[in-house]
């Protein structure tokens, strides 16, 4: 679309499907020359910046940017290939992108799955505003980016390049299509949202948000314990020397996968590594016979998979990994909650009733209302002396926001203290 503001749309009978950006695909830059112009284009617009950015997910290991679209006001769209741009040594040097747009608003959708790979090549954005987000702050019970815009403008995206290979030299002129329209409209997009959000009064909710967003966006990403116990039909595994080979073999194929930047899967599926796992005499002979070893990725690797069986099985029983990993927190599954605290139990439920109650009356995601993994842990060991004001800590030292807080400490601290009127 052009830069002009786009009317709402009034109806199903407006719903027109785009399938090339209205102004042309704008500047598609793959040398340092052409580099220089775009941050020269966007110097000269104005306002905030549209940003997206394509990944390889289910192809590459690594979660790298292989394009990314920028927009703004009188400066049109600018696709940057950060794979062309990068010396043999490292990535890309995006300095003078980043100190230009980093004092202005960042529009982005779903900031969560963006924002590590923007912020491996250097730009961090100083202000947000997530227009999935504040969909789902609006109530919207679907806010993938070709829903709001159907919503809001009555133009269908087509998506059929959402799950390609990012990564594939060249990139087709439909993909770079595609590319461009995911941030023609956010601009109008935002604007529409933020109208939406200051007439339900849920404009302050938004701003608290797209601020945590932006000064967490460089907080390094969780390292679960034990990755290999995620491992797809692991649960078939009844004993601790198959869970000693799913783990060597989880390594080596992450060991592959990294230094190959292929995903896990396309060299060996987790469901391989599960059949292993489960054999009663994982002799060679027997991994061989494996059907799944006849595909080519399994059987270019035969002798790392091995090697990680030999390892495991050279394993003393005292070396051994554990049945089941007991972690200090909270059951992640509230049905485990009743046999190991029923008290704490009864304390989530009440919670939980009253959280979902009051969710609804805001039409809100009772999990933008407060992260579940905060309540979760509140229930399960409370602070002491336990009042509002402990409680009100003990969820802001989490990372639950002030209007979240404000909205369900007095809520769910009665609850704490006495669930279910106990």
């Amino acid at each position: 679309m052009a830069d002009s503001s786009v009317e709402p749309s009034h109806g199903e009978d407006d719903v027109r499907v785009v399938t090339e950006p209205a102004d042309g695909l704008g500047m598609v830059v793959a040398d340092p020359a052409g580099y220089q112009q775009a941050v020269a284009a966007l110097a000269a617009g104005t306002g905030p910046v549209a940003i997206d950015a394509e990944r390889a997910h289910g192809f590459r290991y690594s979660n790298r940017a292989y394009l990314i679209q920028l927009r703004r006001q009188g400066a049109g769209t600018v696709l940057i290939d950060p794979i062309a741009l990068a010396p043999g040594t490292g990535p890309a040097d995006f300095g003078d992108l980043d100190e230009l747009i980093i004092d202005e608003e960042w529009i982005i959708h779903a900031a969560h799955q963006d924002l590590p790979c923007l912020v491996e090549l250097g730009l961090v954005p100083g202000h947000i505003f997530d227009t999935e987000l504040a969909g789902r702050l609006l109530g919207y019970p679907r806010v993938n980016l070709g829903t709001l815009l159907e919503e809001f403008f009555g133009v269908r995206l087509l998506k059929e390049h959402s799950a390609a290979d990012w990564s594939k030299r060249p990139l087709p002129r439909d993909w770079l299509n595609y590319a461009a329209l995911d941030v023609e409209l956010l601009i109008d997009l935002r604007n529409a949202l933020a109208e939406r959000l200051a007439e339900t009064g849920k404009d302050e909710w938004a701003r608290q948000e797209f601020e945590f967003l932006a000064t967490h966006s460089t907080d390094p990403a969780d390292v679960r314990p034990d990755p290999w116990r995620r491992t797809s039909g692991i649960h078939r595994i009844r004993n601790r020397r198959g869970l000693a080979i799913v783990a060597e073999l989880w390594r080596a194929r992450d060991e592959i996968a990294r230094r190959t930047d292929r995903t896990p899967g396309r060299i060996l599926p987790d469901a391989t590594i599960a059949e292993i796992g489960a054999l009663k005499a994982p002799t060679q002979q027997a991994i061989r016979d494996l059907p799944a070893m006849n595909r080519r990725g399994a059987r270019r690797y035969e002798a790392n998979w091995l090697a990680a069986v030999d390892r495991a099985m050279a394993l003393p029983e005292t070396k051994l990994p554990p049945l089941h990993r007991h972690a200090d927190g909270p059951p992640q599954q509230a049905r485990l909650w009743a046999g190991r605290d029923p008290i704490a139990a009864a304390r989530l439920a009440a919670a939980r009733e009253a959280l979902a109650a009051r969710a609804a009356e805001l039409t809100l995601p009772v999990e933008n209302l407060l992260t579940p993994d905060y309540l979760r842990r509140l229930a399960w060991r409370p602070p002491e002396p336990l009042d509002e004001t402990t409680v009100d800590t003990f969820l802001d030292t989490l990372g639950a926001r002030r209007w979240q807080r404000e909205l369900v400490v007095p809520l769910i601290t009665p609850l704490l203290l006495s669930p279910r009127g106990q």
